[in-house]
C-alpha cells in the first residue's frame, strides 16, 4: 500500500491510499477518515459506496462525515466505485463500466476479469483495513443512489458481517429499472432469474437477518419515479415483515447537498450499533 494524501481534519487525518487489488486484478484507491479516538484505541468502521461516475473522492470532499466520525469514534472507509486502468473493460455512457460497477461480482466476459467489485468491498477491503489501520471488527455500510443499493444488497447477502445498513436515495430494484438493467444484463448476462440475488427488493424477501433498513430519499429527487422507486422495497418488507424505515425529505434532490443535510443522522445511527452499550 501506499498513502497519498493526508489531511489533518476534526483532530483526526483523512487519508488516501492505492494498492494492488487481487480481488480486482488492478490498481485501487480507497479513502480512510481516521477519528482522534483511532490514536489510542481500535474503531469500529463504516464502508461508504458512492454512486455513478463517482471516485473515493466525492464523498469525503462534499459530505461533511468527518465531523460526525470525529465525535463518534468511528474509522470511514470510501472505496472507489470501480475498477480502474487501462487493460480494464469500460463502456461509452456514464452508467456501465468505470465509475459504473454496481457492486456486483461479474460473469460475462468482458466484465469478469475485473469487475467483481462485491468481493472486493466484502472480503479483500475489510481485511485489508483490520490489518493495516486501527481497527476492530465492527463493520457497518452506507451509501448512495448506486452505492446505495450497493450497501442493501451487501448487508443482505451477507448476514452477520455488518451491524447496521442505511442508503441515501438507492437502487432498491435494480432488475426492474432502467439503470439496474442494463449494468446487471451486461454485468451478468441476459437470464433475469440471476438478477434476483443483487436486487434488494428480493433478498429481503428472503433475508435471516432483521438489520433495520434506514433509507433517506428526496422528494424532489430526479430520478425517484424511474430509477429509485423506494415505494418497491418498502412493499417487499411489508410482506415479510422485514424492519424498514424510509424518510421522505421534502425539498431535496439527489446531490451530496442532501447526504451533506443527514449524513450526521446516519452516522449516529451506526454509532449505536458499532458501539453497542
Amino acid at each position: 500500500m501506499e498513502r497519498v494524501e493526508s489531511y489533518a481534519s476534526f483532530g483526526g487525518r483523512q487519508e488516501v491510499w492505492k494498492h494492488h487489488s487481487a480481488t480486482l486484478n488492478c490498481e485501487m484507491k480507497f479513502a480512510v477518515y481516521l477519528p482522534p479516538a483511532a490514536e489510542t484505541q481500535a474503531c469500529p468502521v463504516l464502508y461508504w459506496l458512492s454512486g455513478l461516475t463517482c471516485t473515493e473522492q466525492n464523498f469525503i470532499t462534499k459530505a461533511g462525515a468527518q465531523r460526525y466520525a470525529a465525535e463518534e469514534g468511528v474509522i470511514l472507509v470510501a472505496p472507489d466505485t470501480s475498477p480502474r486502468g487501462e487493460d480494464v473493460a469500460d463502456a461509452e455512457g456514464y452508467d456501465l463500466g468505470k465509475g459504473a460497477g454496481f457492486y456486483v461480482n461479474a460473469t460475462r466476459a468482458p466484465w469478469a476479469a475485473h469487475y467483481q467489485m462485491h468481493d472486493y468491498v466484502v472480503e479483500e477491503l475489510p481485511a485489508l483495513i483490520e490489518a493495516n489501520f486501527p481497527a476492530n471488527d465492527a463493520r457497518a455500510i452506507s451509501g448512495h443512489s448506486m452505492g446505495g443499493h450497493g450497501a442493501l444488497v451487501l448487508a443482505l447477502r451477507n448476514p452477520g458481517r455488518f451491524r447496521s445498513v442505511s442508503a441515501f436515495s438507492p437502487i432498491v430494484a435494480p432488475t426492474r429499472v432502467p439503470w439496474g438493467e442494463k449494468a446487471l444484463s451486461a454485468y451478468l448476462g441476459d437470464d433475469r432469474d440471476t438478477w434476483k440475488s443483487w436486487d434488494a427488493t428480493e433478498l429481503v424477501r428472503g433475508a435471516s437477518e432483521r438489520l433495520l433498513l434506514l433509507i433517506d430519499q428526496g422528494e424532489d429527487d430526479q430520478f425517484l419515479e424511474e430509477q429509485l422507486r423506494p415505494e418497491l422495497l418498502v412493499s417487499a418488507c411489508e410482506e415479510v415483515n422485514h424492519p424498514i424505515d424510509v424518510r421522505r425529505r421534502p425539498g431535496h434532490d439527489h446531490s451530496y447537498y442532501f447526504i451533506a443535510t443527514y449524513i450526521g443522522e446516519h452516522i449516529h445511527h451506526h454509532a449505536r450499533a458499532l458501539h453497542p452499550a
